[in-house]
């Protein structure tokens, strides 16, 4: 018996069970193609106002574990599967995904044809959508689809940084400072810079070019977040202002900042890169790297400047950027990297949860690049090779 609807903007409907919340909730809908990291999935804060559908038949097997999460709670505005494992097998497991939906508030269906679901949302883009347990009318809850706000102009990154400054410390030797804008920062983001050992400064989005320069960082760090990044005018105010002056290195939702801090405007991807097997071209080694992904937008490198090179810009202020990757599936900007001030960017996820860790190493060349700065032997990560060592 069906007691839940998934209606999308364009009117198609997904008649299913609920194994959530009971409620109705709006947002954007989109898929996740990974087989596995549905908890990490979940919890991540770049999945706020979303409906978020798995292309993997079978999720919840291995149940949910607090070591595995991304945020303290489960972030995602609906949840949409095939199939729901309602009695986990791992013997590590601490609670049933379906109890861990209904102890956060979330509204989550199954019985779903996602496959058909993806493939709509592949050919026409990611929509508005509603998901309830309650309006189980398709003319009524798609209603409140269509009076629902875009995912373009959206601002949630409020919602999910920071609201005031904390500080994370390693438990070995300090060997550097950090000031990292927290737009909704992942925990393994966190662990990959105190690791560094680092002491890492999580900051509000609005936090200013000068409370930063107060607290003497080795290096800016913009994290991964939510929302259209055209909305997040602070955190792009305060990256301008200390281009040059530190390190600077962002990930995600910080790489589509650090683009329009250096002159560039992003766009929405017709439905976005979201799983953890996105290849990506490491374009000056020539290397391919199997990624995890989780983004609707991206810099248009070409409003960067006057084209320069290969895939070379030069911007107004700040020299000389070029494309460092590229996605090898739609060739969208995965990566920028200043030639003549110390900032880089990757679109995907380095931090590898869930996912492949191919791309780890980027936060030991971040490591690297902010004791060369300081020491006065590097002027960009172009300085360095891949092993972060002085080329």
């Amino acid at each position: 018996m069906s007691d839940a609807l998934l209606v999308l903007e364009d009117g198609t409907a997904f008649c299913g069970r609920s194994v959530g919340a009971k409620g109705t909730v709006l947002g954007e809908a989109v898929f996740n193609t990974g087989m596995t990291g549905y908890q990490e999935v979940l919890t991540d804060p770049s999945y706020r106002g979303q409906l978020v559908a798995m292309t993997a038949a079978h999720v919840g097997n291995y149940g949910m574990h607090p070591d595995h999460a991304e945020s303290d709670a489960i972030q995602v505005a609906g949840f949409v599967v095939r199939e729901m494992a309602h009695r986990p097998s791992s013997w590590r497991s601490q609670g049933s995904l379906p109890d861990a939906l209904r102890e956060a508030g979330v509204v989550a269906i199954e019985d779903v044809d996602t496959r058909r679901l993806t493939r709509r949302l592949r050919e026409h883009g990611s929509m508005r959508a509603g998901l309830s347990s309650e309006v189980l009318d398709v003319d009524a809850l798609l209603a409140l689809v269509r009076e629902s706000p875009s995912m373009e102009g959206r601002e949630l990154v409020s919602e999910v940084g920071v609201r005031a400054p904390r500080v994370v410390r390693p438990d070995g030797p300090t060997h550097l400072r950090i000031a990292a804008l927290d737009l909704g920062m992942k925990r393994s983001m966190i662990s990959g810079l105190v690791g560094l050992g680092a002491e890492v400064h999580l900051l509000p989005s609005t936090t200013t070019a000068e409370e930063v320069r107060a607290l003497e960082p080795d290096g800016l760090f913009v994290s991964n977040g939510p929302g259209d990044p055209a909305t997040v005018d602070a955190a792009v105010t305060t990256m301008r202002a200390l281009l040059g002056e530190v390190p600077v290195f962002g990930i995600c939702l910080g790489s589509q900042l650090l683009g329009r801090a250096l002159g560039a405007s992003t766009y929405k991807l017709a439905f976005g890169h979201r799983g953890i097997n996105q290849p990506v071209l490491r374009r000056r080694e020539g290397v391919v790297e199997i990624t995890s992904h989780n983004h609707g937008f991206a810099v248009d490198a070409t409003t960067l400047g006057e084209r320069t090179g290969d895939l070379r810009y030069r911007t107004a202020e700040h020299g000389e950027v070029e494309v460092s990757h590229v996605n090898l599936n739609d060739d969208v900007v995965e990566g920028l990297a200043a030639l003549d001030i110390p900032a880089f960017s990757v679109q995907y996820h380095p931090e590898a949860a869930p996912g492949p860790s191919d791309a780890h190493y980027l936060f030991d060349r971040f490591g690297a690049l902010m004791q060369a700065f300081r020491e006065g032997r590097a002027r960009s990560v172009l300085d360095l090779d891949v092993r972060g060592e002085v080329a």
